[in-house]
């Protein structure tokens, strides 16, 4: 019999495909970061306990296009500054990606806020454009002028924080209890510029980003980067605290609420 290939990998093959992934190249992307000071009780209101705000009340854009070989990806991230006991992190609340192969791990894995999307990176000469756009509304735009060369920073750390969790099937509350990602990304800059520029946030119903206003500009750049991250789970977290909050993840916060249809119903 042919090989069937939804069937049952043998053990070497789970054992080759693990240490393939274990030993995967320095990936590098193109992104435009832009950050900047929020409304502080606007920020406080999108963080589920146990997570509290940071020392400022930040916002951090990154609009990347990302080397995959054979596959370019537009990878964005729109997350808020947050402390989880002691550690300082960010907390995404919207990822777009352009194509499913970037959602499976991060939403799977992770519990990464992630979703389709379009996300663009341009160049012209010292012109430079980024945006993230969803359901035809570019919710956040960056543009700007290339100011000139920044010094390469060191290798650096940064933690984010995510919420791993299934809507039960019955519609009420979770599967499982849900619980709070630590995710450690080390990164390697290779090249950074600052762009003297500004950032523009559209209204949009699915993607709320214009709730979190740019109060103060602090600073916007382009550069190439690469990164590895590793989670861990480091505590389980109130279920009925977190479900007010679990609509970030979803166009329709009716989706994790629905009950099952009625019987007789089509």
């Amino acid at each position: 019999m042919a090989r069937v290939r939804y069937g049952a990998r043998t053990e070497a093959e789970t054992a080759a495909a693990r240490t393939a992934s274990a030993r995967l190249p320095d990936i590098w992307s193109t992104g435009v970061v832009a950050l900047w000071e929020t409304d502080p009780d606007a920020l406080a209101a999108v963080l589920p306990p146990p997570l509290k705000p940071a020392g400022r009340p930040l916002v951090r854009v990154n609009i990347s296009e990302v080397e995959l070989p054979g596959h370019p990806l537009g990878a964005g991230s729109f997350a808020v500054a947050a402390d989880h006991a002691g550690v300082d992190g960010w907390y995404p609340l919207v990822m777009p990606m352009t194509h499913e192969r970037a959602l499976i791990g991060g939403r799977e894995v992770f519990g990464e806020p992630k979703k389709l999307g379009e996300v663009v990176v341009e160049r012209d000469g010292p012109l430079v454009r980024a945006w993230m756009a969803r359901h035809g509304v570019s919710f956040v735009e960056v543009r700007g002028t290339v100011a000139g060369e920044l010094p390469v920073p060191g290798p650096s750390r940064k933690t984010d924080f995510y919420f791993k969790f299934l809507p039960a099937v019955d519609g009420s509350g979770f599967d499982a209890g849900p619980v709070l990602v630590h995710c450690l990304r080390h990164e390697k800059v290779r090249r950074l510029e600052r762009v003297t520029g500004d950032v523009v946030l559209r209204e949009s119903g699915h993607d709320p980003v214009a709730d979190l206003p740019v109060v103060k500009l602090l600073g916007i750049t382009v550069g190439e980067k690469t990164s590895d991250q590793r989670g861990r789970v480091v505590e389980r977290v109130d279920a009925e605290a977190l479900l007010p909050y679990v609509h970030q993840r979803y166009d329709d916060p009716r989706q994790v609420h629905d009950a099952p249809p009625a019987e007789g119903s089509a």
